[in-house]
């Protein structure tokens, strides 16, 4: 079994043999609408631009993004990709001590460990059903912690926190001279998302860093555009000094410009999400030999109750079946009993469904 980032077609292509373009996605989180046709359009009518310099301030595109969020225009930053944004940011804090909340995406381990931040997790409870424990979580987010990272609604688990219990925390945090960053890359896919978002919290906390992506909920990876928001003043300097010129290129800017502006594509996608979950998770939880656990996001992680089949052995049935699932045990905290899967098309999401039930009923 390869370990490696959900949504990795070449590599699967590689070692199976199989077509990517034959495979159907289900590890790669990413919206099955796929890019925008609208915006598809727009692109082709005016592949001009790449002939002309971005603007250095993406003075549109970060009007965009303000518009779309809510956010002060002042307060956003664009780059290439979130992981740039996060790297910088784990710079400029300088964290000596790193919390990270688990099981997590590995990317915030490296990023920190690049930086020479000794990273550290607190980890979220099967007991729990992976929801956090704030009054633990408190204690444990002393004044040694120098940053505090958490994804919210956190991959693999789905789980997520509240806009007030998030206050709660980063005004803890403030206090301990503690560093925030949210990654918000799911945030799109929740229903009543105005109670999760922590955006709103940026104009209040200038110790807070919320990050969002394009590749998921646009379906836009390989446009490589990320944003972030933050009153921290140290950080948009540090930022505005290191990072390279025109770091955004001119196709993803002008797509950026357009993305955040189509409302009928952002309302089937959460529509089509929401209807889907639910529907889902509904019967998942009538079989006799899975634990199902509630998600706010794109994804559904399931844990096998069984001992005829393992996570890794259902990965190898279902990739010969064209189907590709996460095995969830590289995750940090999960064993070879856990498995996510993204939610697709309704035909494909009942396929998959029937073919789980095969091998795990």
């Amino acid at each position: 079994m390869i370990h490696q980032h959900g949504g990795d077609l070449n590599a699967i292509e590689k070692q199976y043999h199989i077509p990517k373009k034959e495979i159907i996605d289900f590890s790669g989180n990413i919206n099955p609408f796929g890019f925008p046709a609208s915006v598809k359009k727009s692109l082709v009518q005016n592949l001009d631009i790449l002939s002309v310099y971005p603007d250095k301030n993406y003075t549109t595109l970060r009007k965009a993004i303000a518009n779309y969020t809510g956010a002060d225009f002042e307060h956003i930053v664009v780059g290439n990709g979130s992981t740039e944004l996060i790297s910088t940011f784990i710079k400029t804090t300088q964290a000596q001590q790193t919390l990270i909340v688990g099981p997590a995406y590995s990317e915030y381990e490296r990023e920190a460990e690049l930086c020479g931040s000794n990273y550290h997790y607190f980890a979220l409870e099967e007991k729990d059903h992976f929801c956090i424990n704030l009054p633990k979580l408190l204690t444990a987010l002393t004044s040694e912690i120098g940053l505090f990272i958490l994804c919210n609604p956190n991959n693999p688990t789905g789980t997520v926190v509240s806009t007030k219990q998030l206050e709660k925390i980063v005004e803890h945090c403030k206090t301990n001279n503690t560093a925030v960053m949210i990654d918000e890359t799911y945030m799109e896919f929740c229903d009543n998302l105005e109670q999760y978002c922590a955006i709103p919290l940026t104009k209040k906390f200038d110790n807070l860093f919320v990050i969002r992506g394009t590749s998921k909920f646009f379906a836009a990876p390989g446009l490589r555009l990320g944003y972030a928001v933050s009153s921290n003043e140290t950080f948009l300097k540090t930022l505005k000094q290191y990072q390279d010129p025109w770091s955004v290129n001119s196709i993803a800017a002008f797509a950026g410009e357009l993305l955040f502006s189509d409302k009928q594509f952002i309302q089937q996608t959460k529509e089509l999400i929401s209807t889907e979950r639910k529907r889902c998770i509904t019967e998942l939880k009538k079989w006799k030999h899975i634990t199902v656990y509630d998600s706010s996001s794109n994804f559904i992680l399931l844990k096998l109750q069984t001992n005829k089949i393992d996570s890794h052995q259902l990965f190898e049935i279902l990739i010969q079946k064209k189907l590709l699932i996460r095995d969830a045990s590289s995750f940090t905290f999960l064993d070879d009993t856990f498995l996510r899967f993204c939610i697709l098309l309704p035909e494909q999401n009942t396929y998959l469904l029937k073919e789980l039930k095969t091998f795990i009923e």
